[in-house]
């Protein structure tokens, strides 16, 4: 792979970097470079305000367009998913035991949980001739209420296979199997297979592994904090890998995730959920990814450009708006799918308990 440095210096990028890996604050600039993203509004009056910082940038990772401090330091979180898939594709894993397109877009998303994308975890797993019981990302119950309300039914307790993580840790099994690694303790920062993960997401985001400041997800696996502009540039790079410069290898790597992912929304998060209802809007046009905390991406292969945003609080109540309202920025969404479809995600009408209207959460930025 080539090493973060010498992409860096071969996409041009300019960004001054800091050590992510040292303790640093959380929006690492004065406050103004925080500025209000989105409202609530109660009887026609500011209640509260998220702020944050949105970084649009081509493939050679210079912003061209946004709001607040592009340097905000940012856990990728569930953002990192697509560039963590990589290594499926540019080991031969992928191609070894013939991964279908819905197949790998399973592995960059979020899941729901939901029966079909259990089939493909499943699925996936199976092909390498592995079972669900080594999936180490945990158990809680499908984010899907009517899937979770059908297995409580059926009398059966969710399974890891219900995990939000449920795809990304098939595709670290499979990378296992692939390699010849022992599965066991694949979740530590230890093991080859996080290794691999960490180079890739490095690599993508043309940002030094070893500067790159580690938690622990969720799901157990290590996290990765960067600048939000790195996280942008790695989704420019997804967006256009050939203009980006990258290695042929990553650059068909990009192109297939890209490809499988764009063909399949409902398995980047699925049923009533941000990504897929914002994919779907924009069919073919997008890949929209969730982090947590108030992260979230988009590469965007028609104008060769990535996106990404950050709600400083981390409420995910503002993202929907925020999203709808940048990619409207940016033209893929017009007013016939912000008042459409997407209506409930661009305006959000909160409700009280006695079902009126009380309150209203929209963006308040212009990029």
């Amino acid at each position: 792979m080539l090493k973060a440095k010498t992409l860096r210096r071969h996409l041009g990028g300019h960004h001054h970097h800091h050590d992510q890996s040292l303790p640093h604050g959380r929006g690492g600039a004065p406050p103004e470079y925080a500025p209000p993203l989105v409202e609530l509004k109660r009887g026609g009056l500011t209640e509260s305000l998220h702020r944050g910082a949105i970084v649009v940038v081509g493939p050679d990772g210079k912003r061209l367009r946004g709001l607040g401090h592009p340097a905000m330091p940012t856990f990728l979180r569930s953002a990192a998913k697509p560039l963590q898939a990589l290594p499926v594709i540019t080991s031969g894993a992928a191609q070894r035991y013939r991964l279908s397109p819905a197949e790998l877009a399973c592995l960059c998303g979020s899941l729901n949980g939901e029966d079909f994308q259990v089939a493909a975890v499943l699925s996936v797993l199976g092909k390498a001739g592995l079972g669900p019981e080594l999936l180490a990302c945990g158990i809680h119950r499908p984010s899907h209420r009517p899937t979770a309300k059908a297995l409580e039914a059926r009398g059966e307790k969710p399974s890891p296979l219900h995990n939000n993580c449920a795809g990304k840790h098939a595709a670290m099994l499979l990378l296992c199997a692939h390699h010849g690694w022992d599965p066991q303790g694949y979740t530590d920062l230890s093991h080859p297979v996080q290794r691999l993960v960490l180079a890739s997401v490095a690599e993508m985001c043309a940002y030094p592994a070893e500067q790159i400041g580690i938690g622990i997800d969720g799901c157990g696996v290590p996290v990765f904090r960067l600048p939000l502009i790195s996280l942008a540039g790695a989704y420019a790079r997804l967006a256009a890998p050939q203009a980006a410069g990258l290695p042929a290898a990553l650059a068909q790597a990009a192109s297939e995730i890209m490809s499988a992912c764009l063909a399949h929304p409902e398995m980047i998060a699925g049923s009533d959920r941000l990504c897929t209802r914002v994919m779907q809007a924009a069919p073919g046009r997008i890949l929209a990814k969730t982090g947590t905390e108030g992260a979230y991406a988009v590469a965007i292969p028609e104008l060769k450009l990535g996106l990404a945003l950050q709600i400083e609080d981390g409420n995910p109540r503002a993202l929907p708006p925020a999203v709808c309202q940048a990619l409207h920025e940016l033209d893929i969404l017009d007013h016939e799918a912000l008042n459409g479809p997407l209506a409930d995600l661009h305006h959000t009408r909160l409700k009280n308990h006695r079902g009126e209207i009380v309150a209203d959460l929209a963006a308040v930025f212009e990029l």
